[in-house]
């Protein structure tokens, strides 16, 4: 496997804002946000793991994430912690579905360009759904990097910004995931063009998230054929 580390600069944040969409069916994560520690948390999962047997469902795979990592005390602690207990199986762009990466993007706009394209893609392939309407939470988050990876210098013609081919971006993402140095990957959105995205693969540098609005995607058979604000 090729080294495409190399080909990137190294950057570092002292603080960066940026949005992601969320699906407002998923609430947050009570245990999360109860505790301020890590001692605390193992003390109060073991003891309502004895009386909730939905708890692992709505915690998640807490063997992706190792409790250290978690930021316990800040305020969205549980939306933080979910994006690596709850992974996608099928992968994302830069994850094999092994691990979990929280994706955020500098602008709300290219937050719901790249949620739109990826629910059009999930939508367009469930037979017979001819409307449905979808809500989402739009949720603010303010991190840290630091020591990040920056790949808005590579052209969009790189493979890692393939649309629909995820093979060259899961390989890098992987290499960096596993240099276990870095916390983070900036790269330009494919889905938006000019948008920026951040790919964090810790929470520990995430500060605070707030939910902000609420928006919903009409689907009309064929595609999302509206977003709006509906906060």
């Amino acid at each position: 496997m090729s080294n495409r580390i190399a080909d990137l600069a190294a950057f570092s944040d002292e603080e960066v804002s940026g949005y992601r969409l969320i699906n407002a069916k998923f609430p947050p994560i009570d245990l999360f946000d109860d505790v301020a520690d890590p001692d605390e948390f193992e003390a109060l999962y073991e003891l309502q793991a004895l009386t909730n047997p939905r708890l692992q469902t709505e915690i998640g795979n807490l063997r992706l994430l190792s409790i250290n990592e978690i930021p316990f005390s800040i305020r969205g602690c549980s939306y933080a912690a979910a994006s690596f207990t709850h992974v996608n199986p099928d992968g994302s762009r830069f994850s094999d579905g092994s691990y979990g990466l929280m994706y955020i993007a500098e602008s709300s706009a290219t937050a719901i360009a790249e949620v739109t394209y990826h629910q059009h893609k999930y939508w367009q392939n469930v037979t017979g759904l001819r409307y449905d309407r979808f809500v989402f939470k739009e949720l603010v988050c303010t991190f840290g990097v630091g020591s990040g990876l920056d790949a808005t210098n590579l052209a969009m013609e790189d493979p890692i910004y393939a649309p629909g081919d995820y093979t060259a971006s899961r390989a890098l993402g992987w290499e960096v995931n596993n240099a276990a140095k870095f916390t983070a990957l900036k790269y330009s959105s494919v889905r938006r063009s000019g948008g920026v995205c951040h790919a964090l693969f810790t929470p520990r540098e995430v500060r605070d998230v707030i939910q902000a609005r609420h928006f919903e995607m009409i689907w009309d058979g064929q595609a999302i054929k509206s977003v709006n604000n509906v906060s």
